[in-house]
């Protein structure tokens, strides 16, 4: 998990080096997918359901599951970058929302509230707490700071598969769900909405858009549970 960890943390820093104005969703994606066969690894997105490239990249009001292609990104741009990468048997996942160039205040202050509200969920993500106490945290700071949580997508669980038990919901009461456990690896992904939490999924069956095409962000990790403090497999100093 470490491996896997290192190496899609790798992949996320390679696709954020390389956005910027001018540049195709598909160019961001054949470096993501280079840098992680390079590495001895397989992307996990790629094929996975269908899914036709290496990344997730999704531009602006896209929450979710944008599909690498010709898309220009332009200057100001906020596009989110999902990358796994699996090795050994085991999958890392993480993502990160950046901006191309020169933003807005209020698309860099969705960005950091996203990104904390990630940091203020991992505070519970310790041995003996339950899955909604890191929900909990997140909801309560994304909303104090006025924006909204997807409800219909979540984190999850990962490891042999990409996806495994349990769900982390980004929202729910506190004291809720299975209790954390030492050797649990979580991936915890805030997805936030700049303005109402509903969305909808576009004609490709894929990618997620918010209903009202406000601005959303999105940032994620891949947690490991220790019996102190969490180990995030999928770090980077830069991001």
């Amino acid at each position: 998990m470490r491996v896997a960890g290192r190496i899609t943390a790798g992949a996320r820093t390679v696709a954020r080096q390389m956005l910027a104005a001018g540049i195709t969703t598909r160019q961001i994606d054949k470096e993501v997918h280079d840098y992680i066969t390079k590495a001895g690894a397989v992307p996990s997105f790629l094929g996975y359901s269908g899914f036709p490239g290496s990344a997730c990249i999704s531009v602006n009001d896209e929450v979710i599951h944008g599909i690498p292609g010709k898309r220009v990104i332009h200057e100001g741009d906020i596009v989110s970058l999902d990358v796994g990468a699996v090795i050994h048997g085991f999958h890392g996942d993480c993502a990160g929302t950046f901006i191309a160039g020169q933003g807005t205040a209020e698309a860099k202050r969705l960005i950091e509230v996203t990104r904390q509200s990630f940091f203020e969920g991992i505070r519970f993500a310790r041995q003996g707490y339950r899955v909604s106490d890191i929900s909990h945290a997140i909801q309560e700071y994304v909303e104090a700071h006025g924006y909204s949580v997807v409800r219909e997508y979540v984190g999850h669980g990962i490891g042999a598969k990409l996806h495994e038990a349990p769900e982390v919901p980004n929202y729910g009461h506190p004291g809720h769900g299975p209790r954390l456990v030492k050797g649990m690896t979580l991936a915890i992904e805030p997805m936030v909405n700049a303005g109402s939490e509903r969305i909808r999924v576009l004609e490709d069956d894929w990618t997620v858009v918010t209903a009202d095409g406000s601005l959303s962000a999105h940032y994620e990790n891949t947690v490991l549970i220790t019996d102190g403090e969490p180990e995030i497999l999928t770090w980077a100093e830069d991001l």
